[in-house]
């Protein structure tokens, strides 16, 4: 079988990588003013120049910055939206691990003026990045639209800026237009739209907390389609767009649980996207068939490997999960990666660097024996 030559590649990942010590140590000493912006700076270059090189070491064509200037995989991105500010809410969210459950708080967000493009987000970022890279295709991760609007629903939209809420959507998918177009003229050919929100959609738990706080769950994943499509409408020429899905990713613990059965067809079908990160490390993330819709001529980068512990998956076991998803989905339309980034937030999940190191290689030999 021919190697693919665009992204998303036979091995993949998605994005963020574990923070490095001195990185952390870095940012805590910046926090308590002891060092100043240049130092920091010079901290995550170093940091930055390091796991590019690994990522090009271990086999993979394609390379980020590991989120490494950032502390949080979509807020970070968000509060620079004009139009979007931050609050502190009483919103918690609760992850689930083996050993019990983790409250996380996060701040929230207001929309209390009309949303807006202001200025390129992560731009100096993505160009560091590109001029670092010696052979990989830099690729850049941002939140999709519809992250905006999941983390507080309708209620975050102030009336009297958005008395008419088409106007709110209007609005953000245009923001977003100005961003993809921005990042092409700055040399972006792979960029990634991440959304948890299309997968705990899938939670019947979920939609169920939705429809109290006055959001129609029903229909929410066909307006969330809608407005990553306007957003992509006037994308680049040349440029590769993914979308990756998890049920959420902090210190190794998660949110929902479900197949991708509920939002499936109209998912494969109508979002106009190249290729599908979708989680499938374990049973919360339910069995292939929803597959069966992927279209031809569009991809899915199966995350069979974790990034929610150390321990090293089988290479038989992936190739025999691969057999099954191709049942569904033709051989050539598939991928691998890990399931979710390993660093979604600065702390990281439980894992070490060299457990990172290994599974990424993994995936990369398994997917050279899969695929040639």
């Amino acid at each position: 079988m021919a190697p693919k030559s665009q992204p998303p590649y036979r091995a993949d990942h998605v994005g963020s990588l574990l923070r490095p010590e001195k990185l952390l140590r870095a940012r805590d000493d910046h926090a308590r003013g002891e060092i100043g912006d240049d130092r920091l700076r010079e901290v995550e270059d170093e940091s930055v120049r390091e796991v590019v090189r690994m990522q090009e070491e271990v086999g993979l064509r394609s390379a980020t910055d590991g989120e490494f200037r950032r502390a949080s995989w979509h807020m970070d991105f968000i509060y620079q939206l004009g139009g979007v500010s931050k609050v502190q809410d009483e919103l918690t969210v609760t992850f689930h691990n083996d050993q019990g459950d983790i409250e996380f708080t996060p701040s929230g967000l207001r929309i209390a003026d009309r949303i807006r493009f202001e200025r390129p987000i992560f731009a100096e970022a993505f160009t560091f990045l590109r001029q670092t890279v010696t052979q990989n295709t830099p690729k850049l991760t941002i939140p999709s639209p519809s992250m905006v609007h999941y983390r507080g629903g309708s209620a975050s939209i102030d009336p009297q800026v958005y008395p008419d809420q088409e106007e709110f959507w209007a609005d953000l998918s245009a923001a977003y237009a100005a961003q993809i177009r921005a990042l092409g003229e700055l040399g972006c050919t792979y960029l990634q739209l991440d959304d948890t929100s299309l997968a705990y959609l899938n939670d019947p738990g979920q939609r169920g907390m939705l429809d109290e706080r006055g959001d129609d769950s029903d229909q929410l994943h066909v307006r969330y389609i809608r407005q990553m499509n306007a957003a992509l409408a006037d994308r680049p020429e040349g440029m590769n767009v993914t979308t990756h899905m998890c049920r959420g990713n902090f210190r190794s613990s998660w949110v929902a649980r479900g197949g991708y059965d509920y939002v499936a067809e109209e998912l494969f079908n109508e979002l106009d996207v190249d290729g599908f990160f979708l989680e499938f490390d374990d049973e919360r993330s339910g069995g292939f068939e929803p597959l069966r819709f992927v279209p031809e001529g569009k991809y899915v980068v199966l995350g069979l490997v974790t990034t929610k512990r150390g321990e090293l998956e089988s290479k038989d076991e992936l190739k025999r999960r691969i057999e099954q998803a191709s049942r569904h989905i033709p051989l050539e339309q598939l991928c691998l990666s890990p399931q979710c980034g390993f660093s979604s937030t600065f702390e990281g999940n439980d894992l070490t660097y060299d457990e990172q190191v290994a599974k990424l290689r993994l995936i990369v030999e398994t997917a050279q024996e899969v695929w040639g």
